[in-house]
């Protein structure tokens, strides 16, 4: 498949679930459930449109890597079961792991809380020629720590700095910081893995009655489900807030794991194509090197021969 034509069918799945300004958004307007054109009949053309989308990933990610000019950051965040480990494992497959990283966030340590919010993850940013993904953020700032106030009061921040608008003030540091990092050649994808609160209860149960997903299930996930409401206030707020031409979100929809995983797919082959990425050129002189190392490795074959 030729890039400009696998870059239009990238298009075609993803820019439907691309939100660049976010001032009109809702996330009423995204349907969980949604698949296009799609239907489960049509699950093997997603999955050979995915296999295609890897291979393509596995050859952007190589010229990305030898260039070595542009980075990669892809954030995905989402409620609990909504997929997003089987989103970074199916759609990255095809990724070489010298040049790509995956970092978890879990729960801030006490160092981390003896500096700013955003420390332990710009520590962790892709360095150029890499892809970085981060399995939760900084976004978990103004997201479950709006939810639960009582995370906040132990932040250790001057009660003075603890407004009303701290929330609007925390979206407008991290679209000064995305915008930084974009100017600086890391190019942002971030993904809301959309999933609805019947199929999260179907998947928790799934995850209780199969022994061998048992070790899944977290007592407190099912806790986090009586905030269901206050999580998708808090979604749609900073979705709006902070979602930019440099740095969009995709809402993806994330009822059927098989459609979530093209979209995505799609979206990171987007970012990556339009990059221009290419090898780079070899010198004149690098060319001369090249011939007489060719030259001699020929030589030492026929001395042995």
């Amino acid at each position: 498949m030729k890039v400009e034509e696998l870059t239009k069918h990238a298009k075609n799945f993803s820019q439907p679930f691309r939100i660049s300004n976010g001032k009109h958004f809702r996330l009423k307007d995204i349907d969980p459930r949604d698949t296009l054109d799609l239907n489960a009949e049509d699950k093997p053309r997603a999955k050979e449109a995915l296999t295609t989308g890897i291979a393509a990933l596995a050859e952007l990610q190589d010229m990305l890597y030898a260039q070595d000019r542009w980075s990669l950051l892809l954030i995905f965040q989402a409620m609990d079961a909504a997929g997003k480990d089987g989103a970074i494992k199916h759609v990255m497959s095809g990724v070489n792991p010298q040049g790509c990283e995956v970092y978890s966030f879990k729960a801030p340590s006490n160092e981390d809380l003896d500096h700013d919010y955003m420390w332990r993850c710009m520590k962790s940013l892709p360095e150029r020629g890499r892809i970085g993904i981060f399995n939760r953020s900084y976004y978990e700032e103004t997201l479950v720590v709006r939810v639960h106030p009582e995370i906040l009061a132990a932040q250790k921040l001057p009660a003075s700095l603890v407004t009303k608008n701290i929330w609007k003030e925390r979206a407008a540091h991290i679209n000064d910081i995305e915008h930084y990092l974009t100017r600086n050649g890391t190019v942002i994808r971030k993904f809301f893995l959309h999933v609805s609160k019947k199929e999260q209860k179907r998947r928790f149960l799934e995850r209780l009655e199969n022994p061998e997903k048992n070790w899944k299930f977290s007592a407190g996930d099912v806790q986090e489900r009586n905030h269901w409401n206050a999580y998708m206030a808090a979604y749609e707020d900073v979705i709006r807030r902070t979602s930019t031409k440099d740095a969009p979100w995709y809402v993806v929809p994330a009822d059927n794991k098989w459609f979530t995983h093209v979209v995505v797919a799609a979206a990171v082959i987007d970012a990556l194509m339009s990059l221009g990425l290419r090898y780079p050129a070899v010198s004149k002189e690098k060319t001369k090197q090249l011939k007489a190392a060719k030259k001699a490795l020929l030589g030492s074959n026929k001395s042995r021969d």
